[in-house]
């Protein structure tokens, strides 16, 4: 086992191990999905968060060990990376390398488990939330810095933005789910929107981000900025249900 740990929490790598190797019969079950399971594990008065990932097919075994770093690996690099530029997410504590025969097998990504009241998507489910415009302004901030950051959050979808309220009813904003990113000296007004294309498919909430991001952006209108991203909302929507009904078809012939 490849094993890297933070010097913050070096002391209890032994700990972190064990909850590694006795990932599959302990622990308190978050996440159960097809390709990825998380888990939340308590150390001292400590709640960790371990993502285990799915062992990669037989190509991607063999790439993820050779050629390029596996998601886990990723995953921890990319939160420091993060973390450095001023951008939230749950603090990187380790990662760890199964190999199999000649490729990888398993990994799994450590960090922080941060309780938080939302994520982007129960801005997207529940526009009678309280204060529902005001984080709304806020995350259109908080993605701002992150594009001024240079950094292209591949997975930038409802569920991957944690959302805290903190005691001065401030808000904070954590992503999650970090192995495809890419990092950039600078983006372009095109790239900025496309990256926020896949958030929401709410006309009104489209509207308001336009807003609040033509304060900062000034190089574009704030009708420019929502043009394009409605437009691209819309087109990733289309692609979206057209990917999802071919799938129903595909489950539904194999019956």
């Amino acid at each position: 086992m490849k094993f890297i740990i933070n010097q913050t929490l070096k002391n209890n790598q032994s700990d972190i191990k064990n909850f590694i190797l006795n990932f599959d019969v302990d622990g308190e079950l978050l996440v159960k999905g097809s390709r990825n399971t998380i888990k939340i594990f308590r150390l001292n008065d400590q709640l960790l968060n371990i993502k285990a990932f799915k062992k990669p097919n037989l190509l991607n075994s063999f790439v993820y060990r050779f050629i390029r770093d596996s998601k886990a690996k990723r995953s921890y690099n990319y939160a420091l990376r993060l973390l450095k530029s001023g951008i939230g997410t749950p603090q990187p504590i380790a990662f760890a390398e199964f190999n199999k025969g000649i490729g990888l097998g398993k990994s799994f990504y450590v960090c922080e488990h941060i309780v938080t009241e939302y994520t982007y998507r129960d801005l997207v489910q529940n526009p009678d939330l309280e204060n529902h415009e005001a984080i709304l302004r806020a995350f259109t901030v908080f993605c701002y810095k992150l594009h001024e950051a240079g950094v292209e959050f591949k997975d930038h979808s409802p569920g991957n933005t944690l959302i805290k309220i903190n005691a001065d009813n401030s808000y904070s904003f954590y992503l999650v789910d970090l192995n495809r990113m890419q990092f950039h000296d600078g983006m372009s007004f095109e790239q900025r929107m496309y990256n926020l294309r896949r958030l929401t498919p709410k006309k009104e909430m489209i509207a308001v981000m336009a807003n609040e991001y033509a304060k900062l952006y000034t190089q574009k209108s704030e009708q420019e900025i929502f043009n394009l991203l409605w437009n691209l909302t819309s087109e990733f929507q289309m692609k979206f249900h057209r990917k999802q009904k071919l799938k129903k078809r595909i489950k539904f012939w194999k019956k």
